[in-house]
């Protein structure tokens, strides 16, 4: 219960880490906004397409008996639809934070100075950072499906599907959220994706205090997007813990330097790698 309580901890430090700094707040809502409105648009387009796809897709339904064609056609285009928003779901937090590399690696860096100073890395061009970020996310969604899928295909099973589905879901969901958000602070500490998994598989309580609460606070619409900021703040607060041994308490009031030691085991007094913007 310690490090579900101590991820808990981190994300509620990083939201009042950015309602402090309002500037940045404004600065990191902007890629969410932008993924949202692509989202809602593909979405919609979804759900206005979805019917004539699905009798593209079944000719051989043409010639049935009513009411069946009607009956596996309307199963179809709500499984279609279904799918697409548990598509959406996972893929939100990799797309937000992709479109907004820049943006919140400059947040997560001011979190870190506040802290104690940011954790040296290698000088990566902005290109090819963007590249390690699609990469890296495409990996974590991968494993994320292999999960998710049959759970979504669980939940139509009866008691099962209403009771323990949601639960493990919440838990998988929770744990790849928070590996998706500390990305940003383990990229720029050069490490791999598939260390950061092993990383948090060591801390599963941690992730899942850090991430589970997110995950049932973007159930409410608009959440995900007014709470990226302080989940990427509190992501970097996090990471300093797993990653350097550091357990920062709280970010500074101004953005600046100062309240913590540096990181250990990472340069964390260490001025900020060249290659990265911001």
């Amino acid at each position: 219960m310690g490090d579900l309580a101590t991820g808990m901890r981190y994300l509620g430090q990083g939201q009042k880490w950015v309602l402090r700094n309002g500037r940045w707040f404004g600065f990191g809502l902007l890629p969410a906004l932008v993924t949202l409105v692509l989202y809602a648009a593909a979405l919609a387009a979804l759900a206005l397409w979805a019917g004539d796809l699905v009798v593209w897709a079944t000719p051989f339904a043409d010639d049935w008996d009513s009411p069946w064609p009607g009956l596996l056609r309307g199963a179809l285009t709500a499984l279609l639809f279904a799918g697409g928003l548990l598509l959406a779901v996972l893929t939100f937090t990799a797309v937000t934070l992709l479109v907004g590399d820049p943006f919140y690696e400059s947040l997560s860096e001011k979190v870190e100075e506040s802290v104690g100073g940011v954790a040296e890395g290698p000088d990566i061009p902005l290109l090819r950072s963007l590249w390690i970020s699609l990469r890296d996310s495409l990996y974590v969604l991968t494993r994320a499906l292999v999960l998710a899928v049959p759970l979504f295909a669980l939940g139509f099973v009866p008691v099962l599907g209403q009771t323990v589905v949601p639960v493990l879901g919440l838990a998988v969901s929770g744990f790849f959220l928070t590996l998706e958000l500390t990305s940003v602070a383990m990229q720029r500490r050069a490490i791999p994706v598939r260390e950061r998994l092993r990383m948090l598989r060591g801390r599963k309580a941690l992730a899942l205090g850090f991430g589970g609460p997110l995950v049932l606070s973007f159930l409410v619409p608009l959440a995900a997007v007014f709470l990226m900021p302080g989940a990427v703040a509190g992501a970097a607060l996090l990471v300093r813990d797993l990653a350097d041994g550091d357990s920062p308490t709280d970010g500074g009031d101004d953005g600046g330097a100062g309240g913590h030691g540096g990181a250990s085991g990472a340069g964390g007094g260490g001025p900020r790698p060249e290659g990265h913007p911001g």
